[in-house]
């Protein structure tokens, strides 16, 4: 691959990965945000679930048509869609004054980002060179965590800002000093619009157009790229049904439990209410929020260690270090919660750890993983699965996470966290072959000598 195949796959790779850095924002946000709307409009625990759970639910109704919807459409008409549904929840967001159009204006972003997180690690596989399309697809949990620790400086920077211009009046003051909040979302205007213009430079993927038979276009772009891969002209039309057969089905089970087991590993509870679980533990809001972007500063230097390292350790080392590594931290975490130790700097550390297991297996490999073991003819619709269960998966935590950190306690709620990473690992030690290096097509044909 020469210098110009690497520059226009790099401009490819960082305008999808925009959409990554979108739904990282759209989750971090909220846990700045939360605070003053919690207050503001009077929450009870059920209210704040479904304030925060809303966007996941939007999440799942954009997934459950995206995957068909690119396989026939394409994977670019899609990505454009999410950017539209991106730029009008954040507008809306930062505007409305009820609780119910807040809530309407969450469900049409996340709408946005459960297309967004189908589509563009699909696109990315099918973009790539077999030998750095971990690394390619990892870059959109990079952008994710990008967009997570943005989120948390600009929460941060605009508190401070409306303690300092209290004196701010007309729309200006309404936005970024008398309601604070609603600047933390107006943020996410400029990174919608940057995605959407950046759409207009990125071309659909090869793999799609020669399976539909646009062989010539499909081909150029590959050249543009570098790939000389031999890639499969003929369309085989796939159903769900499919990848119920034999041959699919150890892929299958690893499609749906590494999603599930990412979102029940306690991540959101830091995302999502991390300033509220540090608040409660006795440290200043302002504070916790510098804590937060400690967290995502950490989420994002170690998801560089994926990057650095899928495409030569592999899938299968990293995410069992991974897996391994959160536990313990998850656990160790609980235990200071226990006994009182919320004031000790192994707090911090342990959430750290957390975050740095998180960050270099669990939170990107689930992505490269799903978009690399299936089929073609059945990838978009394996993909919208595996996705689907994640943000149930996530609507679900999102709703009980205050309800469990309340009832149950912050110990006993990290302590569950725990256990789930653990079967987590025990799951991916017996079923995660290793697909480093391999071509789609050769991942295809090794799902058929197994048979």
């Amino acid at each position: 691959m020469n210098a110009s195949h690497r520059f226009y796959l790099g401009l490819v790779t960082v305008v999808a990965s925009l959409g990554g850095l979108l739904f990282g924002f759209d989750m971090a946000v909220i846990s700045g945000v939360l605070p003053f709307v919690r207050e503001q409009f009077a929450l009870s625990a059920a209210q704040e679930g479904w304030f925060v759970s809303s966007a996941l639910v939007g999440c799942i109704a954009g997934v459950a048509f995206a995957g068909d919807l690119s396989d026939r459409l394409g994977r670019r008409k899609l990505l454009f869609l999410a950017a539209l549904l991106f730029l009008g929840s954040a507008a809306g967001c930062a505007l409305v004054h009820s609780l119910g159009l807040l809530i309407t204006a969450r469900l049409a972003g996340g709408v946005g980002v459960g297309i967004a997180s189908i589509v563009v690690p699909l696109y990315l596989s099918e973009i790539a060179p077999a030998a750095v399309r971990g690394r390619l697809v990892t870059c959109y949990q990079l952008a994710i965590t990008v967009g997570i620790l943005l989120a948390y400086i600009s929460n941060s920077l605009l508190l401070s800002f409306s303690e300092t211009h209290r004196s701010m009046t007309g729309l200006a003051g309404l936005i970024y000093a008398d309601e604070v909040w609603r600047g933390m979302f107006s943020v996410g205007i400029l990174l919608a619009a940057l995605f959407l213009v950046g759409l207009f430079f990125v071309p659909e993927s090869p793999r799609w157009l020669i399976r539909r038979g646009f062989i010539a276009e499909g081909k150029q772009i590959l050249a543009k790229i570098g790939i000389e891969d031999a890639v499969q002209a003929a369309e085989k039309k796939g159903s769900y049904k499919d990848l119920f057969s034999p041959g699919l089905r150890k892929a299958l089970w690893l499609g749906i439990l590494l999603p599930l087991f990412s979102q029940l590993s306690g991540i959101n509870a830091i995302i999502y209410y991390g300033p509220s679980i540090l608040s409660d533990a006795g440290i200043a809001l302002s504070s916790s929020f510098m804590g937060q972007i400690v967290f995502g500063a950490a989420n994002l230097l170690f998801t560089f260690i994926a990057i650095w390292k899928v495409d030569q350790w592999g899938r299968r080392p990293l995410y069992i270090a991974g897996t391994l590594g959160a536990t313990v931290s998850l656990l160790l975490t609980g235990v200071l919660f226990w006994q009182g130790m919320t004031g000790s700097i192994l707090l911090i550390a342990s959430m750290i750890l957390f975050l740095a297991c998180f960050a270099f297996s669990i939170g990107p490999l689930k992505f490269v993983v799903a978009s690399e073991i299936f089929p073609t003819h059945v990838r978009g619709k394996a993909m919208g699965l595996s996705i689907m269960v994640m943000w149930v998966a996530d609507t679900i935590m999102g709703q009980l996470t205050p309800m469990l950190l309340r009832g149950a306690g912050t110990a006993a709620t990290f302590w569950i966290f725990g256990f789930f990473c653990l079967i987590a690992f025990i799951t991916v030690y017996k079923l995660l072959p290793e697909t480093r290096g391999r071509s789609l097509e050769e991942i295809e044909s090794f799902w058929k000598e197994r048979h």
